[in-house]
């Protein structure tokens, strides 16, 4: 088993999850939402996050789901990273979209390349 890609998908399937969870625990997170005037899409995107994340982890033992999971991950990142610079956010605070994005595209990478 590759372990680079094994780390990767830990990284990034937890903090998903992690963040999939703090949505509902903490105000902030929703409030992020409606600061993007997005309130209606918050649920939409943590479900998806959190669907990510544990299609990762089964992905691990069945590749298309963990090219999805990732390819799917990447993409709404990249939204992420839009609506960031949209909204005229620092560099700084649109670094974790950022690094997500390309945390799962190198998921997808690797894992295309099983």
């Amino acid at each position: 088993m590759n372990y680079l890609l094994v780390s990767c998908v830990l990284i990034s399937s937890l903090s998903f999850a992690g963040y999939s969870i703090s949505y509902f625990i903490s105000p902030n997170m929703k409030e992020e939402f409606e600061r993007f005037n997005l309130k209606g899409f918050g649920i939409y995107v943590i479900i998806l996050e959190a669907l990510g994340a544990i299609g990762l982890l089964v992905g691990l033992f069945f590749k298309p789901l963990l090219l999805l999971s990732s390819g799917g991950l990447a993409l709404l990142m990249m939204f992420g990273v839009l609506t960031r610079i949209k909204s005229k956010d620092s560099l700084l605070v649109s670094l974790p979209a950022t690094f997500y994005m390309i945390l799962n595209a190198f998921i997808f990478y690797l894992g295309s390349n099983q």
